[in-house]
């Protein structure tokens, strides 16, 4: 395990040998299929890491104009970008970086489908097949009723696709290839037709394809089906599988405090540093604790912030836990960096580096001037 003791806490460590393993994997369902994977920026943009990530996959995925450039100053492979609606401001400069234009509506299609071709792009669009996969969190399910995301069946408009040559559709969260496959299903219902006439479709991300249960096999048969049944090409965008359980998230505790169980108090916070465990909710893995009961000690965890909920969640550990303390989460790569904040002017946790041999590189640090600098 991590030797974390000497570490400024709060801090962001990634672990090469993590990432480069998540990698590998990718990289076999490309070259098994011909597939292109992209990252999905929005799960993880720590582009220090950009040069290795092209190495084994073929691009970025973004949802607007800095990411957009992000992905083309740093990895500079393929771009491709979809956004609820683009900016008129932005639009050029989108297109200059973007190799793929994806639009959520035929007015922006409308709008922008001239500078899109002029400029020798592609164009996508998002469609959505109203088949939702995902229990208990609506807030992540494009599906949903009266999603804002992709072009229902009813709306679709097949007179207007001159010059698209692709569909995209996103509708997964951290799911397996069972649910895709039913999604593909729904999508060939719905979009069949329209399917005939396209050159490519990208899959969209939720795909968790770097966890140990997940069934790359059927994964690929959809990938091979869709590729022999409409001769086109494929695409997936993930994040979290990219990154999935190569971070970490060190911290100590500052206090213990009591009422009706004891309380830790640490130097980090889900509000500021670790969001998707309110937004989701989840539990984060914490090394060396179990569930509560699990173990004899029993604490919740919490914040420095007056946030009342700004809980991370109860845990158990072997032995009393002790102010100085450092505690390691996990699976702090993805959804951390990228959503983190400064609310009540919390310090945004350094980010290290973890190379093979166990060597640790400092990449960012931060201070005041970058929660005044955000005001």
């Amino acid at each position: 395990m991590l030797n974390v003791s000497d570490l400024k806490t709060p801090c962001y460590l990634i672990d090469e040998e993590r990432l480069q393993r998540n990698l590998e994997i990718l990289r076999g369902v490309e070259k098994r299929t011909g597939a292109k994977i992209l990252l999905a920026q929005k799960a993880f943009s720590c582009y220090h890491f950009y040069p290795l990530i092209g190495e084994y996959i073929s691009g970025t995925a973004c949802s607007g104009l800095y990411e957009a450039r992000l992905g083309f100053e740093e990895m500079g492979k393929e771009n491709h970008v979809f956004s609820a609606a683009y900016r008129e401001d932005e639009m050029d400069e989108i297109i200059s970086y973007c190799g793929h234009i994806i639009f959520n509506s035929f007015s922006q299609l409308e709008k922008y489908r001239e500078r899109v071709l002029a400029a020798g792009k592609k164009i996508g669009l998002r469609i959505n097949p109203e088949l939702s996969t995902q229990e208990g969190h609506e807030i992540y399910d494009p599906c949903s009723p009266k999603s804002r995301l992709g072009i229902t069946r009813k709306n679709f408009r097949e007179d207007m696709l001159e010059g698209v040559s692709g569909l995209h559709f996103h509708t997964l969260c951290e799911q397996n290839s069972d649910d895709l496959e039913r999604t593909l299903e729904a999508v060939e219902k719905k979009f069949g037709g329209v399917l005939k006439k396209m050159e490519w479709i990208n899959f969209g991300g939720g795909h968790h394809i770097t966890r140990e249960d997940y069934d790359i096999k059927l994964l690929e048969n959809c990938i091979n089906r869709m590729q022999a049944k409409y001769g086109l090409e494929v695409y997936l965008e993930p994040g979290e599988a990219v990154a999935l359980n190569a971070g970490y998230l060190v911290t100590e505790v500052l206090d213990i405090t009591e009422n009706d169980m004891p309380i830790a108090i640490v130097d980090t916070s889900a509000a500021c540093h670790m969001p998707d465990v309110l937004e989701m909710p989840y539990r984060p893995p914490l090394y060396g604790a179990g569930e509560v009961g699990a173990k004899p000690w029993c604490y919740r965890l919490g914040s420095q912030t007056c946030l009342a909920g700004d809980v991370i969640g109860e845990y158990s550990f072997d032995e009393p836990l002790k102010i100085g303390d450092r505690l390691v989460f996990g699976d702090m790569a993805i959804y951390s960096m990228v959503k983190n904040n400064t609310f009540n002017g919390m310090p945004l946790p350094e980010i290290l580096f973890r190379r093979r041999d166990g060597s640790l590189e400092r990449l960012r640090n931060f201070g005041y001037e970058d929660f005044k600098s955000r005001l």
